[in-house]
């Protein structure tokens, strides 16, 4: 069994490979257009990935002055995704080691967050639990419908590695979760 992707509003990966192309050929309304489509998506995963809303948002529009400066040296304009997401996640590990040296200490795992719905909370606490490679990775797979091999190019690593972070991944939110359930009271 396949695993589709999330719907983009326009027509999806297709799309979006139009959309870079054009994109390469000077066309502004294209660059806007690519950029109303990606950049909530980035943002996500930014967040996601560095826990913090402030860096999140440093890191997504990082990562658009890098996608500008580098669309034309885009080999596959089909590869749009994991080379987007690719970036942010060098973006936002450069961005994490200098937080981290400037602070001296690591970065809070967990972000501050106002309580709206019990599961919705729960599962962004399982998040911020994990490192950021597994992280990143299972914001990919489950938010963003990526493969493990789109994962793999995202992570410049093995699709073998790739395919172990998502397993600890998932070991781990299904052990926070099951925690977080069996600590309720009925």
């Amino acid at each position: 069994m396949t695993q589709k992707r999330p719907s983009l509003p326009g027509s999806g990966p297709l799309y979006d490979e139009l959309l870079v192309l054009l994109v390469r050929n000077g066309d502004r309304a294209a660059a806007e257009r690519l950029y109303k489509r990606w950049h909530p998506r980035l943002a996500r995963t930014a967040w996601r990935y560095s826990g913090d809303a402030g860096l999140a948002e440093q890191l997504a529009q990082d990562c658009w002055v890098a996608v500008w400066q580098g669309i034309a040296r885009l080999k596959d304009p089909a590869k749009f995704a994991p080379w987007v997401f690719g970036i942010l996640q060098r973006k936002g590990a450069d961005q994490i080691r200098l937080r981290q040296r400037e602070r001296g200490t690591a970065l809070e795992e967990v972000p501050s967050i106002a309580p709206r719905q019990e599961d919705a909370l729960a599962l962004r606490e399982a998040f911020a639990t994990l490192p950021p490679e597994q992280r990143l990775a299972a914001h990919l797979h489950f938010v963003e419908g990526l493969t493990l091999r789109e994962i793999a190019e995202v992570q410049e690593v093995a699709e073998g590695t790739a395919k172990t972070r998502l397993f600890h991944a998932r070991r781990k939110l299904k052990a926070a979760l099951s925690d977080k359930i069996e600590g309720e009271e009925p």
